[in-house]
């Protein structure tokens, strides 16, 4: 990981919850990276649900430091990357600057692998007994959400050797449900596994989201949500990296 620059703050700014089990593991990864840079402030705010609300946050941060970068512990670009970070960095520019979302990334891939991995009984054959994994993803309206959804999909496919594709709960794209009818013959709580297919959960946290995909998979094998993982922490750190060193090139 490449050195943070400057004495620059970092907010980590999350979509926000109501389950407090995503709450507990948004603050869990927040409190990771922070032990892998100890010296580098670091805040938490959402864009959504929770508080403190963004906003609010980047004005007091920014009064007591002056300068900030908002990285958006968010899976893909979409929406609140645009509208909310972006937001921020537009409206106090010079002092606020916005990195890019987690994902797509190769880390986030693996991580991915390791959950499936987790989810499947190696006494079975683990892995090695799944022809084809599902990828269930939140969902968006925008369009470049989905082409980043879809591009980790990819990276897995590539990392274990598997078709993926992509299944959405909400907004735009194919919905899960008919996914997995095409990919089973079954879906919702009458599906019952083949050891053929696997969902693997592309979201952050537990929450109705992740609730929703063990609900529509029915007894098909689900990974757990990314959870709080080191690798996560050091790819939001390496966000914040590639924005300062952006900016030190720019000036």
């Amino acid at each position: 990981m490449t050195a943070a620059v400057g004495g620059v703050d970092l907010i980590a700014a999350a979509h926000g919850t109501a389950d407090p089990r995503g709450i507990r593991t948004i603050h869990a990864l927040v409190r990771l990276m922070a032990a892998q840079r100890p010296e580098l402030p670091i805040s938490l705010g959402f864009v959504d649900v929770d508080v403190p609300a963004l906003p609010s946050l980047v004005d007091r941060v920014v009064a007591d430091s002056n300068q900030a970068v908002v990285v958006p512990l968010l899976l893909s670009s979409g929406y609140h990357v645009a509208v909310d970070v972006l937001g921020e960095a537009a409206r106090r520019p010079g002092q606020v600057q916005a990195a890019a979302a987690l994902g797509p990334d190769p880390l986030l891939a693996e991580v991915l692998a390791d959950r499936l991995r987790e989810s499947l009984d190696p006494r079975s054959g683990g892995l090695e007994e799944i022809d084809q994994v599902v990828l269930a993803a939140a969902g968006s309206s925008d369009r470049r959400a989905l082409l980043d959804c879809s591009a980790t999909a990819a990276m897995l496919s590539a990392l274990i050797d598997r078709p993926v594709e992509v299944g959405y709960v909400s907004g735009a794209g194919e919905r899960l449900a008919p996914v997995l009818a095409r990919t089973t013959g079954l879906a919702g709580p009458a599906a019952r596994s083949t050891g053929r297919v696997a969902v693997g959960t592309y979201m952050l946290a537990p929450g109705f989201f992740a609730d929703r995909v063990r609900r529509i998979a029915g007894d098909l094998p689900v990974s757990a949500p990314l959870g709080a993982d080191p690798r996560v922490a050091g790819l939001a750190l390496a966000r914040y990296d590639a924005t300062r060193l952006l900016s030190a090139v720019a000036v």
